[in-house]
């Protein structure tokens, strides 16, 4: 494959990657990109997807966070990663192919599953309340203002959960007092969500800004106390990232806020560094676990879904 090679490479490819290379890369009119998006429930990886679902509660996999019975079974408890089969995993990676909600709240997804869906930590909390993780109270966030569920008492909990230094941390509940970079941009993508469809609130926009400096005054990729970087996973691009932090996703952030800022220079630089001389960005890690079905390659196989994620950046980023 040669650079001239990557946009019909890419348009070759699902409903779900397809639409955002003609919106996002090709600049193809509203509706031509719509008109493909409006395949994803209907073909490929989101009708298959949305065929796991189960028809009465509304669940994939009988469960929350995991699958039905999932801590019940000992030989789960030595698995390398958890299954990313169960509701929250499953909506998430719906949301974010930017599939249409209009199918699932055909279906009274979000009724469904305040219903029948407990949360595994505490099987008294609704699931539209979230519970005490802040990633999961991301997905969650996001996933009900998607599907017109009734998540507003839930936004404050990111604001009473922001810790000091501006960031929050999933280990928050067993006595980190430091944030963290992966849980820190899960919880701003979705604060971002929020402000996006309801306008958000002073506490809330305050505190996705107190997010956004914590990444920003961090370069979006070092210690603030050493300098090093912060994890080798900063610049070791992945697909599907699940909550996994990196160069490349806390960049899409800021592309989706629509805020540039000198110190993302390095993370730039990384993701360009990551491009190969055909154009296109290879899979470098993958997360163990179950799931449904593979929607990426293999590691060390170029990736569509991190081409256009890397292509997109880099086109956002380059404008100035």
């Amino acid at each position: 494959m040669t650079p001239d090679d990557v946009i019909p490479w890419l348009l070759d490819t699902d409903p779900a990657l397809r639409w955002q290379v003609q919106r996002d890369l090709l600049d193809a009119p509203e509706e031509t990109w719509r008109a493909t998006r409006d395949r994803i429930s209907q073909e490929g990886f989101g009708a298959a997807l949305l065929a796991h679902q189960d028809p009465v509660t509304g669940m994939w996999a009988g469960g929350a966070f995991f699958p039905a019975g999932f801590f019940e079974d000992p030989a789960n408890q030595d698995l390398p990663g958890q299954p990313w089969t169960a509701t929250t995993w499953s909506l998430t990676t719906l949301r974010e192919w930017g599939m249409d909600a209009a199918p699932l709240r055909a279906r009274g997804t979000a009724t469904r599953l305040a219903e029948h869906a407990r949360w595994e930590y505490d099987t008294s909390l609704p699931y539209w309340g979230g519970e005490v993780d802040v990633c999961i109270n991301a997905m969650t966030l996001a996933n009900g203002l998607w599907l017109g569920a009734e998540v507003e008492p839930l936004v404050s909990w990111f604001v009473s959960h922001q810790m000091e230094e501006g960031g929050w941390n999933c280990e928050a509940e067993n006595g980190s007092r430091r944030a963290s970079f992966h849980s820190t941009l899960n919880a701003l993508r979705a604060l971002l969500l929020h402000e996006q469809a309801t306008g958000g609130t002073g506490a809330t926009r305050a505190a996705r800004a107190a997010g956004e400096e914590y990444l920003l005054e961090r370069n979006l990729t070092r210690r603030r106390t050493t300098g090093e970087l912060v994890g080798p996973w900063v610049d070791h691009f992945l697909y599907p990232p699940r909550h996994i932090y990196s160069a490349l996703r806390a960049l899409e952030h800021f592309r989706l806020a629509g805020r540039r800022d000198p110190r993302m220079l390095e993370a730039a630089e990384l993701v360009q560094a990551a491009q190969q001389r055909d154009g296109t960005w290879l899979q470098q890690h993958a997360l163990p676990g179950e799931v449904w079905f593979e929607v990426d390659v293999p590691i060390g196989e170029p990736s569509p879904w991190l081409t256009l994620q890397g292509l997109r950046v880099l086109r956002w980023w380059n404008e100035a």
